[in-house]
């Protein structure tokens, strides 16, 4: 078993908490419909994913993700101002 939960903590957190997430994408100045035409969802999906109401799905997690880990490395200041509780990205599991 210990074996099974150190795999698991291995693996790299994918998406930070929703309220960074929100943080990020107005650092860069763009707008939610901005990233959903990019992502290719409807806008109410990124409003949902910022407010923790819902967790995106593959493909669209794998590219929100690529989305958001570009955003921290231009704008790490946001993730060093980010309350401690949401300091440091943790792994969100989707149903």
């Amino acid at each position: 078993m210990d074996r099974a939960v150190d795999e698991l903590l291995r693996r790299p957190a994918d998406l930070p908490p929703p309220a960074v997430r929100s943080l990020l994408r107005r650092a860069h100045r763009l707008t939610q419909q901005e990233v959903a035409e990019a992502l290719g969802v409807h806008r109410i999906q990124v409003v949902r994913w910022e407010g923790g109401q819902a967790e995106p799905r593959n493909p669209h997690r794998r590219t929100y993700a690529r989305l958001l880990a570009g955003l921290a490395k231009q704008h790490p200041e946001v993730l060093e101002q980010a309350p401690s509780p949401v300091r440091t990205p943790h792994r969100t599991d989707t149903p």
